[in-house]
C-alpha cells in the first residue's frame, strides 16, 4: 500500500483525480477501479507492489509492431481497471482480485536487467490503476536506461499521463468504440478523454492503436470508416491493431466474423497506412 498521487480531500471525502471517474470516495470505501480507498485522512493505493503476472513477451504481443521489432520485453502487471467492459479478455485481474507477488519498482528493473530486456511493458491490467506503481518503475527504468511500454485503455486524466509521459517511450492505446454513448452504457466510460490521449501521447512518445471488434459494439462497417476518416483528420497516421473478440466474461455473442475482420482491415487501409489483423490464427 501507498499513498496515491493525484487526489484532494473535500470534507470527508476524497476525490481521486487521477482518470475521467473522477471518483468521490467515502472513508473506507473504494473508487470504481477497486484499488483505491480513503483511509484516515488519506486516498491510498492498495495494489502497489502487488503484481498479479510478469514474463518476458515478443513485444508483437503488447502489440506494437513498428518499435523495436523482433526484440523481447519484460510484461508486468498488477490488478484492477477504471472501464467495467463486459467482454473483458483479462476480466480475472481487471475485474476480481488474483493472486498476486510482492515486488519493489527497483525489483521489476533488476528483473529486467538479469534477463538482458531493454524495455518493460506494464499490461494485462489497465496500468493508470496502479499508476505509483508504473510510475516508481519507469523512472527507475528510465535511469537504467531500459525503456517503457504502457498497455492502455488511455482513460487517464491529462496531469498524471503528461507526468508519466516523461518516461514511456511507446504505447498501445485500446479503442473501444466509435461511439460515446455505447462507451458510456457498455464500458462505463467516455470516449472523448482516449482521443485526447492518443493526442497528447503521439507528441512524446510512439503510438499505436488496438481496436477489439465486438459484435454490437463497434462492428459496424459504415460507422467504423466515419470515425476512423475522422480519427485520421484528429491524430494522422499511426499503426492499428484490428482484433477479433471471443466470448470471454459476461459478453456470450459468436466470435467476429473473419470476412467481416477483412473487409474491416481494408476500410482502415484507405485512412491508415498500417492495418495490422489480431487473434484471427494463421
Amino acid at each position: 500500500m501507498k499513498e496515491a498521487m493525484f487526489y484532494k480531500t473535500f470534507e470527508e471525502w476524497a476525490i481521486c483525480q487521477l482518470c475521467p471517474n473522477n471518483c468521490i470516495i467515502k472513508p473506507d470505501h473504494l473508487g470504481i477501479c477497486q484499488t483505491r480507498i480513503y483511509r484516515d485522512g488519506k486516498l491510498i493505493a492498495l495494489n502497489f507492489g502487488e503484481v498479479s503476472g510478469i514474463q518476458i513477451d515478443p513485444i508483437e504481443k503488447k502489440p506494437l509492431a513498428h518499435w523495436r521489432q523482433g526484440t523481447q520485453i519484460l510484461s508486468v502487471g498488477s490488478y484492477g481497471c477504471n472501464l467495467k467492459c463486459p467482454f473483458c479478455q483479462n476480466y480475472r485481474i481487471s475485474q476480481e482480485k488474483p493472486r498476486v507477488i510482492t515486488m519493489t519498482p527497483e525489483a521489476i528493473v533488476a528483473q529486467a536487467i538479469a534477463n538482458d530486456l531493454e524495455a518493460i511493458a506494464y499490461t494485462y491490467n489497465e496500468p493508470t490503476v496502479f499508476y505509483e506503481m508504473v510510475y516508481e518503475t519507469a523512472k527507475a527504468a528510465h535511469l537504467k536506461g531500459i525503456a517503457n511500454v504502457l498497455v492502455t485503455n488511455g482513460y487517464i486524466n491529462e496531469a498524471p499521463l503528461l507526468k508519466l509521459l516523461t518516461y514511456i517511450d511507446a504505447m498501445n492505446i485500446d479503442v473501444k468504440t466509435y461511439d460515446d454513448q455505447k462507451m458510456l452504457d457498455m464500458c462505463g466510460g467516455r470516449l472523448n478523454p482516449v482521443i485526447e490521449t492518443i493526442k497528447r501521447a503521439k507528441v512524446m512518445a510512439h503510438v499505436e492503436l488496438t481496436m477489439l471488434i465486438v459484435p454490437g459494439l463497434n462492428d459496424n462497417l459504415q460507422e467504423m470508416s466515419r470515425f476512423l476518416a475522422w480519427l485520421f483528420s484528429e491524430v494522422g497516421d499511426m499503426p492499428i491493431h484490428i482484433s477479433r473478440y471471443f466470448p470471454v466474461y459476461e459478453y456470450d455473442l459468436p466470435a467476429t466474423n473473419i470476412d467481416l475482420m477483412l473487409q474491416m482491415q481494408k476500410v482502415a487501409r484507405q485512412y491508415f497506412t498500417y492495418v495490422y489483423l489480431g487473434n484471427v490464427g494463421d
